[in-house]
């Protein structure tokens, strides 16, 4: 029987014939669909995907060059393109929309051998945190099923915990990546903006989007970054710094100087049991010879505040290219003029977590309101750069919660925006300043659910990153 545990070992099972990609990826298929009721996946590529495992398998069969993910099975989340497949961002406004492009991460996937096996559900156009605002119905946690997976990469974190393909993509703009992984029990890595190239990713807030990594260890996440990171011509925003062999460099027996921020291990919204297994693990850190020390953050409280008034401003702009005249649902309403084909298309195309952001973009940037409230945000967006920076010149890594609760009861919070948004407070704060975050699935709750720690590092240091988790988890 198949049985996946990292794609090192993977790689090692094929050279030694133990397996085939043809019988990955029916692994992957049966699991798939004894799960349909997960709701992970939108769409399969079942015959393709077996057609580029038999390639796979006859050009090794043949001594071909072995690409770094050979046989690699890949999810990827709804907002990503891969060319001659739909893509939607979970939208009803994007149903039955063809990609006539490939993203920049995608074609580096393929490149490197990767199969991918289809595109996984998500909150609509990645705005939500509970993977219930798809226009193809929510998302379950695999690990109790009346509850919420996260989002908006739900399905992408799901896809991995259940087992239903290696690794995964999915998008963060606010925590979209880690949060699931969090409360999926698994790793969720979003890069430093400008890491990987956006091209080919459905913008939600385009100075926040970056495309992240779904896995249950390190060195997938670390391989999946070495492949998608660097420069692309189609992406102005991308960094052209070098990318470091991260698989390679991952071991380290280093003591690091550590920051966690006391305001929010102490913050009234963070579940009790989860800051008592942080603090406890701070104590264990000490013990084995990292320095590790509180810093004040007087800054927390502004956090959630500004980043939807940036978010939702952006995102206003952002979407505007969608009214049912160039592409996408449009209204059949008969008798309408063009403003009013806008304005039903839509109406009826956007759910109503999409609606709510763009009007409420749309009035931070209205007149009266810019300076009010859109500037502001923008002198907070400074402000928590600046003082990122200066944590980071005393220290090596800064540790947070990742969610302050664990994954709770679907439908529980869908009428209650202000404390869904509220979720998010300690992931939006790396999108903010555009520094590098993970989260590492340590803890199991004693309601049985898992919740993890995350990790910060400065901005385009990666490799840190990676070295301090993958010491965090074989410890």
């Amino acid at each position: 029987m198949f049985v996946f545990s990292s794609i090192g070992h993977y790689h090692e099972a094929l050279r030694e014939g133990r397996v085939t990609c043809v019988q990955a990826v029916e692994y992957y298929l049966q699991r798939i669909e004894a799960t349909r009721h997960l709701n992970a996946y939108i769409e399969v590529y079942a015959e393709e995907a077996l057609q580029k495992a038999r390639d796979l398998d006859e050009k090794r069969k043949n001594g071909g060059t072995i690409g770094r993910l050979h046989g690699v099975v890949i999810g990827l989340k709804d907002v990503i393109c891969y060319k001659g497949h739909k893509v939607s961002a979970a939208s009803k406004i994007l149903r039955d929309f063809t990609s006539i492009y490939s993203a920049t991460a995608v074609i580096r996937l393929l490149e490197e051998g990767a199969i991918i096996i289809g595109n996984l559900n998500c909150d609509e156009f990645a705005m939500g945190s509970t993977n219930e605002n798809s226009s193809y119905g929510k998302v379950l946690n695999a690990r109790d099923e009346s509850r919420i997976p996260g989002g908006s990469s739900g399905g992408s974190a799901v896809a991995v915990q259940a087992g239903l393909c290696m690794v995964s993509l999915g998008s963060d703009t606010g925590g979209s990546v880690r949060q699931p992984a969090d409360l999926c029990g698994i790793v969720g890595m979003k890069p430093s903006y400008g890491r990987i190239s956006r091209y080919g990713l459905i913008a939600y807030a385009s100075s926040f989007d970056q495309i992240g990594v779904f896995a249950k260890n390190i060195p997938d996440v670390a391989i999946l970054l070495q492949v998608m990171a660097g420069a692309d011509e189609y992406d102005s925003t991308v960094s052209q710094r070098p990318v470091e062999t991260y698989s390679s460099l991952l071991q380290t027996d280093k003591k690091y100087r550590i920051a966690y921020l006391a305001e929010a291990l102490d913050h009234p919204s963070l579940d009790p049991e989860i800051a008592g297994a942080i603090r406890k693990l701070i104590v264990e850190l000490k013990e084995q010879g990292h320095e590790v020390e509180p810093v004040a953050f007087d800054l927390i409280d502004h956090i959630v505040p500004a980043y939807y008034v940036l978010t939702t401003a952006e995102s206003s702009s952002n979407l505007s290219r969608f009214d049912g005249i160039k592409y996408g649902y449009r209204s059949q309403e008969e008798g309408l003029d063009l403003n009013e084909l806008y304005k039903e298309s839509r109406t009826a195309g956007f759910g109503r977590e999409v609606k709510r952001r763009i009007m409420l973009g749309t009035f931070v940037l209205s007149a009266g309101y810019y300076d009010a409230y859109f500037t502001k945000a923008q002198k907070v967006r400074k402000l928590l750069m600046d003082k990122t920076q200066q944590i980071f010149n005393d220290f090596d890594v800064i540790l947070l919660p990742t969610t302050p609760s664990t994954a709770f009861k679907i439908g529980e919070k869908m009428e209650d925006p202000i404390a869904m948004y509220l979720a998010d407070i300690y992931t939006v704060m790396a999108n903010l300043v555009g520094i590098p975050a993970i989260s590492l699935p340590l803890f199991t709750h004693s309601n049985g659910m898992p919740f993890g720690l995350q990790v910060m590092t400065r901005r385009f240091d990666e490799l840190s990153l990676l070295r301090f988790s993958h010491q965090m988890m074989n410890q």
